[in-house]
């Protein structure tokens, strides 16, 4: 079958600007953009960490509240997150677009200034991917590896009960802001968002937009050896949690008075008479790293948290399957957490 040109962009034209603008020399790699495929030396021993996703317009992002170079940004950095839950330094990514027809180049290469903007912040390069047109919007599929040393990552399975569960930064300003963008396109939700200072929008939009993937921290506790179990928070707490709990086959009990939720996204649930508990449970995309401790390491992990910059908080203890996974609110009432994260499929 004939390959179709990109919308009105050239697109063999449009590879060789890409890797002239955006491919970088970096040890390891033999041949990165240009042959059929990339070509890199081999660490050992290490384990590579391969991780994917693909993000369809209208479903993980829009074009309205959403300019390219953001959606170019957030699709690597929710990548990065993936690579600093496994505790693994992210080195190589490939990205493959399905361009719209109404989409021109300078488009495009925003999408990828949005990209290497983040990856940069990692080091990360550029070494291939492809190219195509779409007749149903945009996609983007970002394929990233990192490694780790052989024997050495995080995964969800490994939780054992009494284990302390902690997360790193804030829950809920991502879901504030998505909703304030979503505001911002109904005149009849003016009002309603001037009752919100600025400053507590500009914060909660740009965490939501802008945010960042938490590698330093996976790393610390990968090489250090101090959790037990780890995820990124990309769906929401109340779903990832489940992933840790199903896969290390235990039960969980959430302090919801010990949620960690900035004084912007109290000021947003306050202005929209919300639970601010109930926006760190189902917020997702706050990219911030959920993992599981024993009694014997917390110490550790908060004092070397502190001398370290890193925003950590304890927020529940794991335990038996049969306790399931309950969260205590704030007056002490214990009940089941909802299941409130993101689901990709639905009816």
């Amino acid at each position: 079958m004939a390959r179709r040109k990109v919308s009105s962009i050239a697109e063999f034209s449009l590879i060789r600007a890409i890797a002239h603008r955006f491919a970088e020399c970096v040890p390891n790699l033999i041949k990165g953009i240009g042959d059929d495929a990339a070509v890199v030396a081999a660490k050992g021993p290490a384990w590579w960490h391969v991780t994917t996703d693909l993000l369809a317009e209208g479903v993980h992002f829009d074009l309205d509240t959403a300019d390219p170079a953001t959606i170019g940004y957030r699709a690597a950095m929710a990548n990065l997150s993936d690579i600093a839950a496994m505790g693994a330094v992210p080195r190589y990514l490939l990205m493959t677009l399905a361009i719209p027809r109404r989409f021109k180049s300078a488009s495009v290469f925003a999408i990828y200034d949005g990209l290497m903007e983040a990856c940069r912040l990692h080091d990360v390069a550029l070494i291939g991917g492809d190219t195509s047109a779409s007749r149903a919007g945009l996609f983007l599929g970002i394929t990233l590896i990192g490694d780790t040393a052989a024997g050495r990552a995080l995964f969800r399975h490994g939780a054992d009960v009494g284990d302390h569960i902690y997360v790193t930064g804030t829950l809920g300003d991502s879901l504030a802001g998505l909703r304030l963008l979503n505001e911002g396109r109904s005149p009849r939700s003016n009002r309603r968002s001037l009752s919100l200072p600025a400053a507590h929008r500009r914060i909660l939009i740009e965490r939501h937009l802008r945010p960042s993937a938490r590698v330093k921290e996976g790393r610390w506790l990968n090489q250090e050896r101090l959790a037990s179990a780890a995820i990124d928070l990309s769906d929401g707490l109340s779903g990832d949690l489940r992933h840790i709990c199903e896969e290390s086959g235990v039960g969980a009990e959430i302090d919801g008075g010990a949620l960690p939720i900035s004084a912007s996204c109290r000021a947003y649930a306050e202005s929209r008479r919300l639970s601010p508990v109930d926006l760190a449970v189902a917020g997702g995309e706050d990219y911030e790293l959920l993992f599981t401790a024993p009694p014997r390491m917390c110490a550790t992990i908060e004092r070397q948290a502190r001398a370290r910059g890193f925003q950590i908080t304890r927020i529940g203890t794991v335990r038996r399957r049969r306790f399931g996974i309950r969260i205590r609110d704030i007056d002490g009432i214990m009940r089941p957490m909802p299941v409130a994260s993101y689901e990709h499929f639905f009816a």
